[in-house]
């Protein structure tokens, strides 16, 4: 059968199977867990072919609802464990931001010529953000523009502190006015005269945008997808005789996956690591080539570090790096998201906050394996920092609790308490206030 075609017959093979009591599966089958022991029939009917499934389905449907259905196809996608990855996109865009708003564009296979043309670039820091999820809805726009405009004030602000100019000067960091706090993801000109900042370049790698519907986004071959992506980082420094040692790469959802595979990539064409690839929400990973390992792991880099935001809804469960951190447990989704797509986004949310200048610790975390745990323990223990400054010695699971709306982090400047257990009580609706 064409790899293609499993998702989608799945479920209708599996209703077949229920009207056919005497039918036989083969072995192998017989061994895995049928769907009529865990779906009714009409829970099977319901189950949409991939072809229909988009973000803004996901994003109509409630938080439980949507968790409930991206599961189930998960799960009918595992039966066989034959569904072989098939897609490689063949035209990825990217792009680096500028301070005005505008974008220095082309395609991926072109941008090392174009980064030539541009001064100084890779000389320090190089952040390469790797997108995960087309940028056809709100949700996911906003918090991607929220994590390059995040990092773009973070930069252009040492860049100014070096060239001795007023670090208060107003930037338009894309379509947002920069000239008013809004929330801890907009800082006080306090908070960022004492920030600990690094000058920078940030590249966008829009593997997202190719995702245009679910089967595509199920279907990605991420180790063939990552290969590429590694051959390029490795050209890239190679042709603009860079430091490879700056290099943190940043994978959103299944691009979370497509990073690690790209460091391992470059880790074989070179023989160096990478010096860190952050994972934000790394997603369930549907379709596996056979015998290949597949999916971001501790070893991919220096350091690996994830966010978990929606372990049951379109993320995984399964540990990602050397530490990872699940805000408020493992769930479904996370405190003030509303669906598995807003759930999914809001590790770049977190992430974004914290790379705030004067935000770096805005996400204290400690070890455990639960929120109950968490809570027995009263937030005691060795306390770790979620997002840009978590240190690079970390290992394990760590467990925080976070905010419904922005500003996130329970120790963002906005709302800093007395004492570190202070940030554990139950926030007013004023300080919970969204003021976006």
């Amino acid at each position: 059968m064409n790899p293609m075609k499993v998702l989608s017959l799945l479920a209708f093979l599996a209703v077949a199977a229920l009207g056919k009591p005497n039918n036989r599966m083969d072995n192998s089958v017989s061994q895995a867990l049928k769907p009529s022991q865990w779906l009714s029939g009409s829970q099977l009917e319901a189950i949409p072919a991939v072809d229909d499934l988009t973000l803004e389905r996901l994003e109509s449907m409630s938080l439980e609802k949507g968790a409930e259905l991206v599961q189930q196809i998960y799960h009918l996608s595992q039966i066989h464990h034959n569904v072989e990855p098939n897609f490689v996109p063949s035209n990825i865009q990217a792009y680096v931001p500028k301070p005005n708003g505008e974008k220095l564009a082309a395609p991926l296979n072109e941008m090392i010529q174009r980064l030539k043309q541009k001064q100084n670039f890779g000389d320090d820091e190089v952040t390469i953000i790797l997108t995960g999820l087309p940028q056809t809805t709100e949700t996911v726009k906003k918090a991607t523009r929220k994590l390059v405009q995040a990092y773009m004030q973070r930069y252009n602000l040492q860049q100014q502190r070096q060239k001795g100019k007023n670090t208060n000067q107003d930037y338009d960091y894309g379509s947002e006015k920069r000239n008013q706090r809004t929330s801890s993801e907009e800082n006080s000109s306090e908070e960022v005269k004492n920030a600990k900042t690094q000058s920078g370049d940030i590249i966008v790698i829009d593997l997202g945008s190719t995702l245009t519907n679910y089967k595509r986004y199920a279907m990605l071959d991420i180790e063939k997808t990552g290969a590429k992506i590694g051959k390029w980082i490795v050209q890239m420094v190679n042709e603009l005789d860079m430091p490879f040692d700056t290099i943190h790469l940043i994978g959103q959802n299944v691009g979370a996956h497509v990073a690690g595979a790209a460091a391992q990539e470059f880790t074989r064409l070179t023989g160096h690591q990478l010096r860190r690839v952050t994972g934000l929400d790394p997603s369930k990973i549907v379709a596996k080539s056979k015998n290949t390992l597949t999916g971001l792991a501790r070893g991919d880099a220096e350091f690996v570090d994830a966010i978990h935001t929606s372990v049951y809804g379109m993320g995984t469960p399964i540990r990602s790096g050397d530490v990872d951190f699940y805000p408020n447990g493992p769930a479904a989704g996370v405190p003030g998201a509303s669906n598995v797509v807003e759930a999914a986004m809001r590790a770049t949310r977190y992430f974004a906050e914290s790379v705030r200048p004067g935000n770096e610790r805005s996400f204290p975390a400690v070890p455990a394996n639960s929120l109950e745990q968490y809570k027995r323990n009263d937030g005691f223990g060795k306390r770790a920092y979620m997002g840009i400054d978590t240190a690079h010695d970390l290992e394990g699971d760590y467990i925080l609790q976070v905010n419904a709306q922005s500003p996130f982090g329970r120790n963002a400047p906005a709302q800093k308490q007395s004492s570190y257990h202070g940030v554990h009580q139950t926030w007013s609706s004023k300080d919970n206030k969204d003021y976006e």
